[in-house]
């Protein structure tokens, strides 16, 4: 079985950079799976700016949607594999299926099924939304719901699970 890393905190807390130095730490072909789409300028520059940091170490996989397929899909030496982020992910998946609750849960148990399969390294980038107020709209607190399930769903399998606060990853089992 593989190992499963996953690394949360707050926007802008380093999640994605500690993620890209835990790979380069292991020996072998790396993935990156990117979730973001490119639907505007920002998101573009912002897109162009990641790849630039990962440079020649990884190859770049863009997958907004079916993860699980791409994970299965791999080439067999391929053995580590970083995913940024999960969150964007979710939010793919709610726009997809059009807020339906019941068609993105069962989107997340399938992908939080399959992890366990994947033999191969896996860093996976979320973030935390849990600490902050209770959002004033029946979206947007589903959302939160979904991603703290997708969360600790993740984090009892993980072998290591980090938070990074103020670019400063603690590591909070493992």
């Amino acid at each position: 079985m593989g190992k499963i890393v996953l690394i949360t905190g707050g926007a802008r807390s380093g999640k994605s950079s500690f993620a890209l130095e835990e790979a380069l730490k292991r020996p072998g072909k790396r993935i990156f799976i990117a979730t973001a789409l490119a639907l505007d300028a920002e998101m573009k520059d912002r897109i162009r700016k990641h790849r630039e940091e990962r440079g020649e170490d990884f190859a770049t996989i863009e997958e907004p949607l079916d993860i699980n397929s791409r994970l299965t899909s791999l080439p067999k030496d391929v053995e580590v594999v970083v995913i940024d982020c999960l969150t964007v992910w979710l939010g793919n998946l709610f726009h997809k299926w059009d807020n339906n609750e019941k068609a993105v849960e069962q989107e997340v148990e399938k992908f939080c099924k399959g992890l366990t399969a994947i033999k191969r390294e896996l860093i996976l980038v979320t973030n935390e939304v849990g600490f902050g107020i209770v959002p004033d709209n029946h979206l947007a607190r589903l959302y939160r719901d979904m991603l703290g399930f997708l969360n600790r769903t993740i984090a009892e399998q993980a072998d290591n699970v980090y938070c990074c606060i103020c670019g400063i990853p603690v590591c909070i089992k493992g």
